[in-house]
């Protein structure tokens, strides 16, 4: 098929540009189908591409960083790698986005610039709420897919319907897991478990949700007894936080435990090689990052502390989700959906 072009933004996240090209770089070794649209500071972006021919700069002077007030930063920094990027992917020069910058900033840019599918609502036009997105793994050897993860605090009933469905087609999509068994994340698997919210939304979620089991419980975002997990983005980032610190508290005891004495050292050193593959299964870079579901083009958020191997996985995953026709499956996943 026809090349991807991925736009990476080389100054997004809290490692030195160099990493990102490096990262980049891979990513070209990897994929011979691949073009990326390097997207940062002309000094960094323009010798680079000059030196890779499936490489052309994006020249953002500005910089949004980490610790900037997202919307604000949009607003006011029109020239960052960020805004520029998205504005890539809505003029057609990208098929996908890629960066390990602010997720706020991400996700305000994506939402003004590749902008959101739009439903028929009270006789107008309405935009989708875009979903932040990822796939982690179980206890039963696969992956689960959480959604919210953080982009959207307070949400409406019909929003968590189509966090679901969106949560559903990549489970499909992504993953290829043919009939994706969907939770509604709650304080106990009873039907009458949950706040007002959640109890509003589970009949909502049982009509319109193919695959829809019930209420699921923290536990099981790693059970594997569920394929999707959906939250609101409080509440789902919350769980995604709690899981993510409980696994780096068992790594930290574990590497305790190994060095206290000669006989664990060198049982440590017998199972290194598993103990680092267990290490980056949690660590998020095999996936290359969270998805924005819900706009009319891949955005692909990294973790901030990325790595050369979670810019090159986050670059290939971009373009392998713009080959699965992502998008288009997205909105086929929801009614009402107004092209």
């Amino acid at each position: 098929m026809s090349n991807v072009r991925v736009c990476v933004d080389v100054v997004g996240g809290d490692e030195k540009p160099q990493v990102v090209l490096d990262g980049i770089e891979a990513a070209l070794a990897a994929d011979p189908d691949i073009e990326v649209l390097a997207a940062g500071p002309a000094e960094i972006v323009n010798p680079f591409a000059a030196s890779h021919a499936r490489v052309e700069a994006l020249e953002a002077p500005d910089v949004i960083a980490m610790d900037d007030d997202p919307i604000r930063a949009v607003m006011t920094k029109r020239k960052s790698s960020i805004v520029l990027s998205c504005r890539a992917i809505k003029k057609g020069n990208a098929d996908a986005f890629f960066s390990a910058g602010s997720t706020g900033a991400m996700t305000a840019a994506a939402t003004a610039y590749v902008t959101p599918f739009r439903y028929q609502a009270e006789g107008k036009k309405q935009p989708v709420r875009p979903c932040l997105t990822n796939a982690l793994p179980n206890r039963a050897g696969g992956l689960t897919v959480l959604c919210d993860m953080g982009a959207n605090p307070d949400v409406e009933v019909d929003d968590m319907v189509r966090f679901a469905q969106m949560g559903s087609a990549y489970a499909r999509v992504v993953l290829g897991i043919e009939h994706p068994r969907v939770g509604l994340l709650a304080n106990g698997t009873e039907d009458e478990k949950g706040s007002n919210f959640t109890k509003a939304c589970f009949p909502a979620m049982k009509a319109a949700v193919p695959g829809f089991v019930g209420n699921c419980e923290g536990t099981d975002i790693t059970s594997g007894n569920f394929d999707v997990v959906v939250a609101d983005g409080m509440s789902g980032n919350i769980a995604l936080k709690a899981t993510e610190g409980a696994a780096k508290f068992l790594l930290q005891e574990l590497k305790g435990v190994f060095m206290s004495s000669l006989g664990t050292k060198i049982a440590a050193l017998l199972i290194k090689k598993q103990m680092r593959e267990i290490k980056a299964k949690l660590s998020g870079d095999a996936k290359g990052g969270a998805i924005l579901l819900g706009l009319r083009g891949v955005v692909l958020i990294g973790h901030g502390a990325t790595s050369v191997e979670a810019v090159k996985n986050g670059t290939l995953a971009a373009a392998e989700a713009v080959r699965a026709g992502l998008v288009e499956n997205i909105a086929n996943s929801m009614d009402g959906i107004v092209l």
